[in-house]
């Protein structure tokens, strides 16, 4: 049976949300979301925009309203669980066509039929650190004709709510991990010397897509010989040489629901640089997904990784983390790092985010696998691959 969030969930959902703004008096909630960062809209709607961007309204009682782009109506209603749809100006695509015989809606009416006819005292926003100026400005403009109710960061509400899964949730992030595996299969059986980065990157994502994705967790990368230390990156055009060592990172999206993987393979005998750094790496990722489980502190599972890490005189090598949430993205919260003090829930997902990047040698590389937290421990959605990979001539 094929893994899907069914409606019911999609509501399940709001009314959650809206039992959390009662009780922290919010009045009216305002997720918004574009192309790349989908995840509110994606976690209330269903809906994806491409071109333009989107947003949710829901009022602490009552029908939640996605909120859309002038374009885009027939695709919503074609994928959209809330079935209250208005087409708004601020919303439209970047190019700023003016549609001057389209019959649109104002921020302001839009606020006002969620709320049914009331002003609201709070409007709590989620999605703060992307919001567009040109959507914060529609927002100003119906505050103002809406009496100035408050405005609020509303994202950690919503955050803690989306933290630990459900089990449809699950079964979508273990099919969006099957997917990554056949693609970093195919990519170490595959890879060779004389291939560009984006070659690569063509075998990962095609894969992908025979497999059942419905597109890229991010636009993935692979990253070869010298230069490699970027934490983040894009292909950038360079052939692969023998000795290289390849940070290869790749995530499929399925459902809505985002994976990931990274992994090493050195295009033949390792050096001692290339081999510290894997091992090292291998280490930590060993000693976070041997010590989270539910009930343990996330500072424990970092002190794990450091010292782990530290063992291999690698530890000036870390750049952050190492374990971040995953989900609707690929990096959601929560975070696990040095300053971090919270118990891990048990059907709470992370990424083992483990990047060490040495600039001095100009190397870098990811072991990066998505897991589950259960009362006995971890259980990991993707292990292939995890080890040295030396790729001696065409073995």
């Amino acid at each position: 049976m094929k893994a899907v969030i069914d409606k019911k969930e999609f509501q399940e959902r709001i009314t959650r949300t809206q039992a959390l703004m009662q009780k922290e008096r919010i009045h009216l909630l305002f997720a918004y979301g574009n192309e790349t960062e989908p995840q509110y809209i994606r976690y209330y709607s269903n809906y994806w925009p491409n071109f333009e961007v989107a947003g949710v309204l829901i009022p602490a009682t009552g029908e939640p309203t996605l909120i859309i782009g002038p374009e885009s109506e027939t695709f919503a209603r074609s994928v959209s669980k809330i079935s209250r749809i208005r087409r708004i100006l601020a919303f439209r695509e970047s190019s700023e066509p003016e549609y001057p015989d389209a019959k649109l809606c104002t921020m302001t009416e839009a606020i006002q039929e969620a709320m049914g006819g009331q002003n609201p005292e709070t409007i709590g926003i989620v999605g703060t650190c992307l919001l567009s100026h040109v959507v914060y400005l529609a927002l100003e403009e119906a505050v103002r004709n809406l009496g100035n109710p408050k405005l609020l960061k509303a994202d950690l509400l919503v955050s803690k709510l989306r933290a630990v899964k459900s089990p449809a949730e699950i079964a979508c992030m273990r099919e969006a991990y099957r997917i990554t595996q056949c693609a970093m299969k195919r990519v170490i059986a595959e890879i060779r010397p004389g291939m560009t980065e984006e070659q690569v990157r063509g075998i990962a994502v095609s894969t992908m897509y025979q497999e059942g994705a419905e597109g890229e967790a991010y636009p993935c990368w692979i990253l070869t010989g010298e230069g490699s230390n970027l934490a983040i990156g894009r292909c950038r055009g360079k052939v692969i040489q023998p000795q290289d060592m390849v940070q290869i990172q790749i995530g499929a999206r399925y459902e809505g629901y985002a994976s990931t993987m990274g992994r090493a393979v050195v295009m033949g005998w390792a050096n001692p640089v290339q081999r510290s750094l894997i091992e090292a790496s291998l280490a930590g990722q060993r000693a976070i997904l041997d010590t989270a489980r539910a009930g343990v502190n996330a500072k424990e599972v970092y002190d794990a990784y450091y010292q782990a890490v530290k063992s291999f005189g690698q530890e000036h090598h870390i750049l952050y983390g190492p374990v971040h949430g995953t989900g609707l993205m690929e990096g959601e919260y929560p975070w696990i790092e040095s300053n971090s003090d919270y118990p891990l829930e048990e059907g709470m997902t992370f990424c083992t985010c483990v990047y060490l990047g040495d600039n001095e040698h100009r190397q870098g590389i990811r072991f990066e696998d998505g897991f589950l937290v259960t009362a006995e421990g971890t259980e990991a959605f993707s292990d292939y691959g995890r080890m040295l990979i030396e790729r001696i001539a065409d073995s």
